[in-house]
């Protein structure tokens, strides 16, 4: 899915409504989709590898006793202890095992989202290593102050990239995404042009060509204005205002290596599924690059 030099990938959180989401499942959907790059959420990831599950959550709208709850509390807080362990002493073996997977079938893991901020030094370490062994550029985070302090320092230490994704914080008055990457040079942006279009109205070209070298990756929706009615709205391709022509073309033309992966949040129609939109969405920027 790389077409006249722009590099069409997808989060695998797109998948999100499928029937069955581990790592095998994935790479079929990437595969039926046509897609050959991907950035893989760390959950998938880590239950490959054999990552200790947490407790089953209470059902939605069950309420707790006082003792159930910390029962409940508890059992979590000992789950929490056993995957820090687990990662601290697993091998690499499984995570190699799974980039040779993906790539024997055709399909690049370029990020994975570990989102790891909040964990300690150790699992961070854990999870720039993993990442690097799946053959992956770096770890992606929700962009924050103290995440963007606190990642980039072990990209370094990993000769890698600390990856942050935005949701609607670029139309918060003051926002600007040259005060989180200037905490490290190995701080890298993972541009959601539908969120940054649907929360400012702004053209995301605007920040792309002047961030560009700072900009690891794209992902791509389309989506409403802030001053459209509905606002802000995650719609089917192309009936959207966001200006993805503009913006895969902007890539094309200046042959920025700046990896574009889809993020399917719009309803699923009720006689398709995520990979048949996944790959609707595929031939719509095809159709754009090909021209």
């Amino acid at each position: 899915s790389n077409f006249n030099g722009v590099q069409i990938g997808v989060i695998s959180y797109s998948w999100r409504s499928m029937p069955h989401g581990e790592a095998e499942d994935i790479l079929n959907y990437c595969l039926q989709s046509g897609i050959s790059s991907i950035e893989l959420m760390g959950d998938v990831v880590e239950r490959y590898a054999g990552l200790p599950p947490m407790p089953e959550r209470p059902a939605r709208g069950v309420e707790l006793t006082e003792e159930e709850q910390a029962t409940y509390d508890k059992k979590v807080a000992d789950s929490r202890e056993k995957q820090r362990e687990w990662r601290l002493s697993v091998s690499m073996d499984k995570f190699i095992e799974l980039r040779k997977m993906y790539n024997d079938s055709g399909v690049d893991i370029h990020i994975v989202k570990f989102a790891p901020a909040s964990w300690s030094d150790e699992e961070i370490d854990y999870a720039f290593t993993a990442a690097k062994a799946m053959g992956a550029g770096g770890i992606t985070n929700e962009i924050g102050h103290e995440a963007c302090k606190r990642l980039g320092k072990f990209a370094e230490k990993h000769d890698m990239y600390a990856i942050y994704h935005n949701h609607l914080q670029p139309g918060e008055p003051g926002f600007n995404f040259e005060e989180y990457l200037a905490y490290s040079p190995n701080n890298m942006l993972n541009l959601d042009v539908g969120h940054y279009f649907g929360a400012t109205g702004k053209h995301p070209n605007e920040i792309i060509e002047k961030l560009h070298d700072r900009i690891f990756s794209l992902h791509l929706k389309d989506k409403t204005g802030k001053d459209s009615e509905p606002a802000n709205t995650n719609m089917p391709w192309g009936e959207g205002e966001t200006p993805l022509a503009d913006i895969l073309n902007l890539i094309k033309d200046n042959n920025w290596p700046i990896y574009c992966d889809i993020e399917l949040e719009y309803p699923v129609p009720d006689d398709s599924d995520a990979v048949k939109e996944t790959t609707i969405c595929v031939d719509y920027c095809r159709e754009i690059l090909v021209k």
